[in-house]
């Protein structure tokens, strides 16, 4: 499996997305620049520019028109999928560390970071899915979370509610629409490093610091399945075809250095979503995994970490045709 590497930026990886069909991938990292990518062979197809601090986070729409993304220079800024052309800057008081769209395009949400005094929210921003109309500069609603502070957070199955990973470990439920939270728990005893869902969004999988991920119902949050690792984790992904998760993270710079082993483990770790067993690893970057994104059809998957590369892995036939000796 002969990775694909992407060199387009300058520093550390914070998230990558594909769009729904999955031929163009959308990178974007600490160094204020949103790549762009063709994922069949690594081709760039261009740039977005315009944000002046790190970039935390990128999504892009259903019908790949519409990226939005969000930055430390307290915005979150809309672009014109085709042409680059930035179509609309929302401003805040604090950083923007997660976006995303509804399942309809015609919301997203915006995480702004609690600093300074100021208390940290969840924006619900309107947004016209028609590239040439003018944009709404009014939101729809703002929530501010209870407890620690919000990391990551996504929309639930058909939209109904907003799942929230904290700081602090704990996971909860809200209604967007009333501002009132539904259910909390606390699975996790560390920072939630990142969120993703399922192909239908009725379960979903969050990454942590305390080394492990889990699964979830999403309108319940009911906890499903749990993966042990050995390493601090900040991204997991549910792969389609196989029933595999995709956990990545490893040991920062200055923990490498403090500990014996000297390794970081820069690996991402291939788990059976079922059985809860490793089954697999692929190695390849030289700092922590920062982020991972598995193709919609399931025949590859991307990694984005420490070191500045994004590694495009094109999945051999043998993965296909893999069954785990227990289901045999």
């Amino acid at each position: 499996m002969r990775p694909i590497l992407l060199q387009g930026h300058t520093r550390s990886l914070t998230q990558i997305k594909y769009n729904k069909e999955g031929d163009l991938l959308f990178s974007v990292s600490k160094d204020h620049v949103v790549n762009a990518w063709y994922s069949h062979n690594g081709e760039r197809l261009g740039t977005y520019n315009g944000h002046i601090g790190a970039i935390w986070s990128v999504d892009v729409n259903s019908t790949t028109t519409l990226l939005i993304t969000g930055s430390a220079d307290n915005t979150a800024k809309l672009w014109n999928v085709q042409n680059g052309k930035c179509l609309h800057t929302w401003e805040f008081k604090t950083a923007v560390k997660r976006v995303e769209f509804s399942d309809d395009d015609t919301m997203a949400l915006a995480i702004t970071e609690q600093r300074m005094g100021y208390p940290g929210s969840i924006v619900i921003l309107k947004i016209n899915p028609d590239v040439e109309a003018e944009q709404y500069s009014t939101y729809i609603n703002v929530i501010h979370p209870k407890g620690s502070k919000a990391m990551v957070a996504g929309w639930g199955y058909l939209n109904k509610y907003i799942v929230v990973g904290h700081e602090d470990g704990s996971v909860s439920l809200y209604d967007w629409k009333a501002s009132d939270q539904i259910k909390s728990i606390h699975p996790h005893t560390a920072e939630i490093t990142d969120l993703q869902f399922s192909e239908d969004r009725t379960y979903f999988v969050t990454s942590s610091k305390d080394k492990s991920a889990q699964i979830f119902e999403s309108n319940t949050l009911i906890p499903l399945k749990k993966y042990v690792t050995d390493a601090p984790l900040n991204s997991a992904a549910i792969t389609p075809i196989q029933e595999f998760v995709i956990l990545g993270g490893g040991q920062d710079a200055m923990q490498v250095t403090m500990t014996t082993s000297r390794q970081g483990k820069f690996e991402c770790r291939f788990w059976h979503k079922i059985l809860e067993e490793e089954v697999g690893r692929v190695k390849g970057h030289f700092g922590p995994i920062n982020t991972i994104a598995v193709h919609p059809d399931g025949r590859s998957f991307s990694s984005g970490g420490e070191d500045g590369y994004v590694r495009v892995h094109h999945f051999d036939e043998d993965y296909f045709k893999f069954k785990y000796p227990e289901l045999l």
